[in-house]
């Protein structure tokens, strides 16, 4: 005679015996997904139907564990923290109709215009008709952002924000300048806990506790804009909310420095004097950067201090700054699908961008938060 197996309810955080299958999935052959009550099911069938277009077809669920349901896509790679991949979908569709950066339809997702400039330092300096592009197109990301946050919450999957990001792109006439870039296969980033940045949106609920950066760029009649923030999930540890917190103020302070005359250099100095401090280090490996028709161009704009950034502000330059803040070693690596990049020690870490337009004056946070205080949304729950 056989052991009998027990199974635990596959609701979050619910570790109750299990004995309940869902019937779609004994009927499209899914194996495990039990749950313990109707309850249960019920209220985790917005996650968990997902499960059921993948496997008939919408998106693979590949190196699955027939026996233990763990999706394992790496499974001699030795991972830093506690996070694991989860199934991706399909690639999301944009309309023909809306205008797509160079790279939306390469086979590789090359920018050539990109590539034409790399190696050269010169900063553009907007006109004033391009100065008017990119507001509109840093307004329209920031209102794709602000949809992606509406719905964050345990038990929500960074796929469903991909796609709420996403269709709200569409809405607004705008390419989600993530999709296919460089063959990034979704439509936003969602970087959660330990994933330093580049986290690609999966099947993976949000659990209580957590910690998740969405980074969303749109790509409108010819420009880019580009934000992200990081969200509380659930119940955030005081000492998670207090990294979140500094990463923040690190960006605040930066953007306090920026006028005419400034070097591009002086901004890693600010970061990591308010950050070190803490006990917290800046990442390194990633950095700010120009942007207004292309995604990615001068000037680079590392957070770090006594970097060797080439050039100096001047009005109608327009840029990111967006710190990476980590509790531990600023270090970091990559996971197998050479997007996530990760903290070297597994802890957790946080981010913050805006993009900048440099004035006569200071500059202007094209990106800002259009409520009544311009607060970014982890302060509605501090």
């Amino acid at each position: 005679m056989s052991a009998v197996v027990e199974h635990k309810c596959e609701t979050p955080n619910c570790e109750k015996r299990a004995t309940l299958q869902c019937p779609t999935c004994l009927k499209i052959g899914i194996l495990g997904s039990y749950f313990c009550s109707q309850d249960c099911f019920k209220g985790y069938w917005k996650t968990h139907k997902a499960l059921h277009g993948i496997a008939q077809g919408e998106g693979k669920l590949k190196n699955k564990n027939s026996i233990s349901g763990e999706y394992n896509p790496w499974p001699f790679f030795t991972f830093t923290g506690k996070l694991r991949p989860f199934p991706l979908t399909q690639k999301r569709e944009v309309p023909a109709e809306i205008g797509r950066p160079d790279y939306a339809d390469h086979p590789k997702g090359k920018s050539a215009c990109e590539e034409a400039l790399r190696g050269n330092t010169a900063i553009k300096v907007l006109d004033d008709d391009e100065i008017e592009a990119m507001k509109v197109a840093c307004k329209l990301g920031r209102e794709c952002l602000d949809a992606g946050a509406a719905i964050i919450e345990v038990g929500t999957t960074t796929d469903e924000i991909d796609r709420i990001v996403h269709e709200a792109a569409i809405e607004r006439e705008c390419y989600p300048s993530p999709l296919n870039y460089y063959q990034f296969p979704k439509s936003c980033c969602t970087s959660v806990n330990e994933v330093i940045c580049h986290g690609i949106p999966d099947m993976r609920p949000l659990e209580d506790g957590d910690i998740c950066n969405i980074d969303v760029t749109v790509y409108h009649r010819g420009f880019h804009g580009d934000l992200n923030e990081t969200f509380f999930v659930g119940n955030v540890s005081d000492k998670h909310k207090n990294l979140v917190k500094v990463t923040y103020e690190s960006l605040c302070k930066a953007i306090e420095i920026v006028r005419p005359g400034i070097k591009y250099r002086e901004i890693g100095n600010i970061i990591q004097k308010h950050v070190q401090p803490h006990g917290y280090s800046v990442v390194k490996s990633y950095c700010g950067h120009g942007i207004h028709r292309l995604f990615h161009t001068a000037p680079n704009v590392p957070h770090y201090a006594k970097n060797s950034a080439v050039g100096v502000m001047k009005s109608g330059h327009c840029f990111t700054i967006e710190p990476m803040i980590s509790e531990g070693t600023w270090r970091n690596e990559s996971w197998p699908d050479d997007w996530t990049a990760v903290t070297k020690d597994g802890k957790w870490s946080a981010q913050f961008e805006h993009t900048l337009l440099v004035t006569d004056n200071g500059c202007e946070i094209l990106t800002k938060r259009r409520n009544e205080n311009g607060n970014p949304h982890f302060m509605d729950k501090m």
